[in-house]
Order: structure tokens, then C-alpha cells, then sequence
């Protein structure tokens, strides 16, 4: 590895401890440029012999450059690593929080990289090695929306409910609740769905990528007790159950004992943000939202866009952030949204009407017309030019494969030992669309 970067678009923040002194000091610029000219839209690139990697996350370019044949894959989960160990020892990543906390993150690389050779990025075992100490920056955007959207489908704050961002805190602090006598840890189970849907309204592809992602702050280093749906099955044709995933990962701290019998994973957590476990589903559930578009002409020069949306979740559960995106042909004039609940937004850069529903009740149906004047009489040629529609939704306390957590024990160990242990479900979309 020749160099580890990090960039903001306003600003550059360029990280090369014990580097391999085979860059120049263009390397940032041409990085930049090429952004600019790629809207980021290639992650791994070459110039004049030096190769990039990067990876975006809040904001923030993770960049990783070398003159040699290193694999991609090893490039980018590198920086994937980085991203969360950064995480674990700064509590919030953002621009604010790497300028704050510049001399702790250039003594985490100081500890990961020596001469561009990759030593480790396992956060517990860099806690004896680091002792800066972080500067805390409240990150109350990211805490607002996220309380926001709890708000809006109904779950009240109160006593056993806690914020989103309770998560983005430093592990150094844990040392202080230690003294204080708080334990906690949060658990998130994460679900992305890939459904393609055709023209006439029936399921091509529809994909669950799953996983568990807990983040600690326990004192000590107690064993937990993981219980999963005790009917759950690996693999297909291996054997009847409730619920059944084509495959599962586990993090390397995760013990088996326990999981033929009971369906339960025993492991000692790590300080930070992990990954208990990943799991995939392929075409054996309900996807939430059904798509069914329309395209009718009023007149030779006007056109009407409608779009019929059904959640099928139940009526407790809602759906959140919800944004339909629709190319439509380039000769249109304008786009006017007759529905009150719904905004409206023709970008004429991309030639895309976008529709924005901030709250859908589950088993709704939603309708959307947008009325298109076009500048030109219309043709058969424009109507290839609709679609495909694509979808970005919430739903939060709400998964599709019916995964559960039966329980998160701490495993003998003294009864008064009781920790905080905060429990959500979310699912989003990560390629939802729809052809026309």
C-alpha cells in the first residue's frame, strides 16, 4: 500500500503515516478530478501506473492507492475496516469529526499500517496500543432524522425505547460508564431487498440480503446468548422449516455449541460495531411494496403517468422516506402531480419525475399520476423511454423473512449483571424497480 487518504469534497484531509514514498503530491488532485468527472461511479481506477480504491461513506472518500497487483477485493474491504475501526474510536464519521479528531485517526494508521503493510484492524487489540482520546462532536441531524422517522410511524420516546443514535459514541467511553455502572449493547437487524418486478406487475427477482450488527459497550468481556427461530434451516432441500436462508456467514467470535439444538450462537463480543452474522434469502417471501404502472394518452402532446403502489404489511407497520423515480422521455415539458400527500419534482438534468411520500400505512394503496406535456406529438419510440421505476423505502421494526431474535442472554455470569440490551428491525431497499 502506497498511501491512505481521506477526502472530503470541501476540504482534503490526506493521512500518510510510514508511507511507501512512491506517490507524488498530485495523488489528491487527481483523485478529485477524476470524482468530478465520474460522479464516483467507479471505485477502482488506474493512472499513469498507480492504482485507486476508494470508498464513500457520510460524506467522506476513503482512498487507497499502490503501484503493485494488489486484489480490489482486499483493497476495498480494507477500507471497509478502516471506515468502521474510525467509527469505533470517534464515535460519528463526518467531516467535523475527522478534523477534530485528526492526531487519534493518524495514530490508529500509525497502528494498522507500517510501511504500507497491513499489521491489523481488529479494534480490541488496538486498545492497548492507542492513547489518544477522542473529541466528541454531536452529530444532531443524523439523531434528529432518525428519531424523526420513529415519531412519524408511531413509536413514542419513553423509558424502554432509545434513540437511533445512541450508537455513535466512542469505546472510550465505555471505560467512564464502567465507572458509572451502565452496560449496554445494540443490536440491529438489517434486511436490503433486490426485487425487479415487469411490466405486467408479477415478481422477476427478489433477493434478502440480511444481516446482525451489534455494537458494544459492555463491561468487561461477558459471554452472550444469541437465540435465533428455533425452525430455522440452512440451505435449500435441507430439510423442512419455518423459515429457510439459502446461506450464513458468522463473525469469527461466534462459537457453535449450542446451534444444532437450539438455534443459539455463544460468543464474546468486541468492543465497537460487528457483524454477529450475514444471511441471504432468495424468491421465498412476500415482497412489501407491489408496483403497477400506467401510461395513457389524454392528447397528442399530453400524457398521463400513473402509478399504482400497494404495501402489503401489516396495518401496525408503516413504511418511511418513501421515493419513486421514473425516467420519462426527454421531449417533456412539464410534470404536475395531482395528489395532496405526495411531492412532486420533474429534474430536468436526468429527465426523472420523483414522487416523495413521507408516510405509508401498511396494506394502503397509493396512486400516482403525474400529468406530462410534451413538447412534441407523442410516439411509440417515447414509450420506451418510461422506466424502470425504482423505489427507496423505510421500514422500520418491520423485516420480510421473518427473522427473529428470541432472546440476548449474558451467559453464567452473576445475576446482578443485568445489562441494557436495545433490540431494532429495519428493512430497506437496495435495488427496487419496476419495468414499464
Amino acid at each position: 500500500m502506497s498511501q491512505a487518504s481521506l477526502m472530503a469534497l470541501s476540504q482534503f484531509f490526506v493521512l500518510s503515516p510510514r508511507d511507501r514514498g512512491d506517490v507524488t503530491k498530485e495523488t489528491p488532485e487527481i483523485f478529485f478530478r477524476h470524482i468530478r468527472q465520474t460522479n464516483g461511479s467507479l471505485p477502482v481506477f488506474a493512472v499513469d501506473g498507480l492504482h485507486y480504491a476508494s470508498l464513500k461513506q457520510s460524506g467522506l472518500y476513503y482512498v487507497f492507492t499502490t503501484r503493485h497487483n494488489v486484489s480490489p477485493s482486499f483493497a476495498l474491504e480494507l477500507l471497509v475496516r478502516l471506515a468502521g475501526l474510525f467509527k469505533d474510536y470517534c464515535g460519528v464519521l463526518n467531516e467535523e469529526s475527522i478534523r477534530k479528531n485528526f492526531v487519534l485517526i493518524y495514530e490508529l494508521l500509525d497502528e494498522v499500517l507500517d510501511y504500507g503493510y497491513v499489521q491489523g484492524t481488529s479494534t480490541e487489540q488496538l486498545k492497548a496500543f492507542v492513547f489518544n482520546e477522542p473529541i466528541l462532536v454531536e452529530d444532531m441531524l443524523a439523531a434528529d432524522e432518525k428519531e424523526g422517522v420513529l415519531s412519524r410511524v408511531g413509536f413514542a420516546r419513553h423509558n424502554g425505547t432509545q434513540s437511533a443514535s445512541a450508537t455513535n459514541k466512542p469505546i472510550a467511553l465505555n471505560t467512564a460508564d464502567e465507572r458509572k455502572g451502565r452496560s449496554e449493547i445494540y443490536v440491529d437487524l438489517i434486511e436490503r431487498l433486490t426485487v425487479t418486478i415487469n411490466a405486467k406487475g408479477e415478481v422477476v427477482q427478489s433477493e434478502i440480503q440480511g444481516y446482525i450488527r451489534m455494537t458494544s459497550f459492555l463491561q468487561g468481556n461477558p459471554e452472550m446468548r444469541l437465540g435465533l427461530n428455533e425452525d430455522l434451516v440452512i440451505g435449500r432441500g435441507n430439510g423442512y422449516g419455518g423459515m429457510t436462508v439459502d446461506d450464513m456467514t458468522f463473525h469469527e467470535c461466534v462459537r457453535m455449541l449450542e446451534w444444532e439444538r437450539d438455534r443459539a450462537l455463544l460468543f464474546y463480543p468486541p468492543d465497537g460495531e460487528f457483524t454477529v452474522l450475514n444471511y441471504r434469502i432468495s424468491d421465498d417471501f412476500r415482497i412489501p411494496f407491489n408496483i403497477s404502472p400506467f401510461v395513457e394518452q389524454m392528447a397528442p402532446d399530453r400524457l398521463d403517468l400513473i402509478i399504482k403502489l400497494r404495501l402489503d404489511i401489516p396495518e401496525d407497520s408503516n413504511a418511511a422516506n418513501v421515493l419513486i423515480r421514473c425516467p420519462v422521455p426527454k421531449a417533456i415539458a412539464s410534470a404536475k402531480c395531482e395528489l395532496a400527500i405526495a411531492g412532486v419534482e420533474y429534474r430536468v438534468v436526468d429527465n426523472v419525475v420523483e414522487w416523495t411520500v413521507n408516510e405509508f400505512g401498511g396494506g394502503s394503496e397509493l396512486f400516482l399520476r403525474s400529468r406530462i406535456t410534451l413538447n412534441e406529438p407523442y410516439t411509440e419510440t417515447m414509450r420506451k423511454e418510461f422506466g424502470p421505476i425504482s423505489l427507496e423505502f423505510e421500514l422500520p421494526m418491520y423485516n420480510c423473512s421473518n427473522m427473529k431474535i428470541r432472546h440476548l442472554r449474558v451467559k453464567e455470569r452473576d445475576a446482578s449483571y443485568d445489562p441494557y440490551r436495545w433490540v431494532r428491525n429495519i428493512t430497506h431497499a437496495n435495488s427496487y424497480i419496476c419495468r414499464v
